[in-house]
């Protein structure tokens, strides 16, 4: 038993000396291999603004691709659990300024026009919803995220109006210039805000992500390459009676209407929310994982009907690989033609899949030999 005690002791006494040996070294090892990937791959990291101070807030990059996607929420290592999601809606819709109910005026009778005379096909005035604001607050014991979303009622043409953003007012100032900061970037009038929208990675049972190229026929974002699926907040479709919009339920919604998936088919997973700065747009980061439908097995599913085809020209089957989708990503011929947020949901997607060492270790290789 002494003997027993004293090899307790011994060991006791060698672990301390040599966790105060090596425990510093150990740090700086890790520092170093984190320092040096975060030189080569930045997202939510710290930028400096004109007059060179830094600033907290920047939004998602990768190497020589720049988006206007804010990450406000999530990192992609868990998900945000259904139940921590809390939208409220407020009765009152939104309104525009005296200035820019003019521009809304002049949206609405260029469709009637467009529609009287059969030139074209008008753009349908749908109902939608505007973002009030979106907090976020951590629970006390396993400091997990609460999301309160707050919307307002109101309709495309309102949307369409705001989205001339750097349109200007008798005074030469423009909306932006009056009411957004750029060093506050979650603070804006809702009426700037008009739009929210799901955003889903899809990845196949056999690990490839979906990845579409819009039309050339749609409104915004025309040709532009995409999520494998993108949903906008609709108030006809999305409340069911008095009742607040449930975001996963537009995911799937989305999922079923734009590539004939029902919900029994894949798990759905929210890993985050963001905000594209430059065009006040809000939305849900979603991954979807097929559970059984490979590739070959969607496109022969989609070949037999897709109730919104009409919006995608083009859809790309990449291997789920970190270094084959930040190459799809980084290709030249499709750098500069990416809609904001979509980079950023790949990039989640895959830190929540292969994790962020693994994800940025890869993809700093991938910078290395362009």
């Amino acid at each position: 038993m002494d003997i027993d005690l004293g090899n307790g002791i011994v060991g006791a006494i060698l672990g301390v000396v040599f966790a105060t040996l090596f425990q510093q070294w150990t740090q700086d090892l890790w520092f170093r291999i984190r320092r040096r990937s975060a030189g080569a791959v930045r997202s939510l990291t710290y930028r400096r603004d004109r007059d060179g101070g830094p600033v907290a807030w920047s939004t998602f990059s990768l190497g020589p691709l720049q988006t206007s996607a804010l990450l406000v929420e999530g990192d992609g290592d868990r998900a945000i659990a259904p139940e921590s999601v809390h939208v409220q809606v407020l009765e009152e819709e939104v309104r525009l300024p005296e200035e820019m109910t003019g521009w809304r005026d002049e949206i609405e009778a260029e469709e009637t026009r467009a529609a009287d005379s059969g030139e074209r096909a008008p753009v349908w005035n749908g109902p939608r919803y505007a973002v009030e604001s979106l907090d976020v607050s951590r629970t006390a014991l396993d400091e997990r995220p609460e999301v309160h979303l707050r919307l307002r009622p109101t309709d495309y043409y309102t949307f369409l109006a705001a989205q001339q953003l750097d349109r200007r007012f008798p005074d030469g100032t423009t909306p932006r210039g009056r009411w957004l900061d750029p060093a506050d970037p979650l603070a804006a009038p809702a009426f700037l805000q008009c739009s929210f929208g799901a955003n889903v990675a899809v990845v196949t049972a056999d690990h490839l992500l979906v990845v579409t190229r819009r039309s050339d026929r749609v409104r915004t974002g025309s040709g532009v390459w995409n999520s494998s699926v993108n949903e906008g907040l609709a108030r006809h479709i999305d409340s069911a009676g008095r009742n607040a919009p449930d975001l996963h339920a537009v995911a799937r919604r989305g999922m079923r209407e734009e590539l004939s998936i029902e919900p029994h088919e894949y798990t759905l997973e929210l890993l985050a929310f963001a905000l594209d700065v430059e065009r006040r747009q809000w939305c849900a980061h979603f991954y979807a994982r097929l559970k059984e439908m490979t590739g070959a097995g969607l496109r022969e599913r989609m070949s037999r009907g897709v109730a919104d085809r009409w919006e995608h020209q083009r859809i790309e089957y990449v291997p789920f690989r970190t270094a084959d989708v930040t190459r799809f990503l980084l290709d030249p011929e499709r750098l500069h033609s990416w809609a904001p947020v979509a980079p950023s949901l790949f990039h989640l997607a895959l830190v929540h899949v292969h994790g962020r060492a693994s994800v940025e270790r890869a993809q700093a290789q991938v910078l290395r030999r362009l």
